[in-house]
């Protein structure tokens, strides 16, 4: 298989000062493949993921090269976004309140994304949608279709995020933090979900993340981000078994507080790296 999504030194900056955020990284998504994006807050994976979706605000300056199946993204088209976003490439953001309209009943806005890309009539539409919502696991599909975002809890919302983002078989699904705003129980059924509808429709997926255990549990390939730098990439179980770079073993070891003995300290990231290039030892 083939690359779907690859970013070459792609660079992005901010405003007239040109504030950078990402520093010229470089991305393989293959595809097929589930690749986790990682690390703290403010390292630059959502601004990634916005620049390959075309939804940058109207004040970033983006060079380098993005590619989804050897289609140059960068310098793209407002209407050739809107083209390729919800059909080929879809997005699950990571608060669905916000992602969905409130004041639009939750079917109307999954039968949206299929009308826009396919043309389907409203019966075909309706019966795709009352489908999806069935599959992703929401009972009573009709009565879910008629309900407004604020009538649902947020694992279902979630769920209607994850139905609309599937409902075009898109190639490449990209999942901003998809359950960061979910209780632990929740968020272990959306992942299970997610991961088996990911397999059913065949799709690639970049999934952002500030969790390593989340990642682990969807992907099998992680690159880790630290300001706008990709510091190191590889296969999940190669990186958490030996990383290589100071500030992953950080996000590792942070990662795994379970295995503290009461009473000791809580690791923290700055233990292992300084973030000036220094690595401190243990």
């Amino acid at each position: 298989m083939g690359a779907l999504l690859r970013v070459r030194d792609l660079h992005v900056d901010f405003g007239r000062r040109r504030v950078e955020a990402l520093h010229g990284i470089d991305l393989t998504v293959e595809a097929g493949a589930r690749v986790g994006l990682i690390g703290e807050s403010g390292s630059g994976k959502s601004v990634t993921a916005l620049a390959a979706m075309g939804l940058l605000p109207d004040n970033a300056h983006v060079s380098g090269s993005i590619e989804f199946a050897g289609r140059e993204l960068v310098g793209l088209s407002d209407a050739g976004f809107a083209a390729l976003r919800g059909d080929l490439v879809s997005m699950i953001f990571q608060e669905p309140m916000t992602a969905l309209a409130p004041t639009m009943r939750v079917g109307r806005q999954v039968a949206e994304v299929l009308r826009l890309h396919q043309g389907a009539p409203a019966g075909m539409a309706r019966a795709r949608v009352l489908e999806m919502l069935d599959r992703v696991g929401l009972p009573d599909p009709g009565r879910i279709s008629m309900s407004f975002p604020h009538q649902l809890s947020g694992g279902q919302r979630q769920r209607v995020l994850i139905a609309m983002a599937l409902i075009n078989q898109p190639g490449l699904v990209i999942c901003d933090e998809p359950t960061t705003a979910l209780d632990v129980t929740v968020q272990a059924r959306v992942l299970r979900l997610l991961d088996e509808q990911l397999d059913a429709a065949g799709a690639s997926c970049l999934f952002i993340s500030h969790d390593l255990a989340v990642v682990s549990q969807v992907c099998d390939e992680v690159a880790v981000m630290y300001r706008g730098d990709i510091v190191e990439a590889g296969s999940i179980a190669e990186v958490l078994a030996r990383p290589r770079h100071p500030y992953t073993a950080g996000l590792i070891a942070t990662a795994r507080i379970d295995e503290l003995a009461p009473g000791d300290r809580l690791p923290v990231i700055e233990d292992f790296w300084d973030g000036r290039g220094s690595a401190h030892g243990r």
